[in-house]
């Protein structure tokens, strides 16, 4: 089971288990499609999202973000944002892609980037 991370009454941030940083933003209620949630649950899964991305490029200084939001084989609304850096392993396919090569990054504690992040969290809520 993913380490959940954060949790409010609109959503909460697992992590997921990779060698690049990443984590999922899910929709507390179970909402299938982003369109049906309540307009509050939206905005914040979407504001969540943004802290989340901007966190990631100022920790992490990657080469590019990645957010997937489809849920084909977990069917509720669930967003990943991922830091992607060109030596990881699948760049500069998706993590659901070809593997490029095998990699060893060496990138800061992600406990530090967890309290930082929900430092930025609580802020909005």
């Amino acid at each position: 089971m993913s380490e959940k991370l954060y949790e409010n009454d609109y959503f909460y941030i697992l992590k997921e288990e990779s060698t690049i940083p990443w984590v999922k933003i899910f929709t507390t209620k179970p909402y299938k499609e982003l369109s049906d949630c309540d307009d509050a649950t939206r905005e914040a899964i979407l504001k969540a999202m943004l802290i989340v991305e901007q966190e990631m490029i100022l920790y992490y200084q990657p080469e590019k973000i990645n957010i997937a939001l489809f849920g084909n084989y977990v069917p509720l609304v669930h967003i990943h944002v991922m830091a992607r850096f060109k030596e990881d392993s699948h760049f500069p396919e998706s993590m659901w892609g070809i593997k490029q090569r095998e990699a060893s990054l060496s990138l800061p504690d992600f406990g530090t980037f967890v309290t930082s992040l929900h430092k930025k969290l609580l802020h909005f809520w």
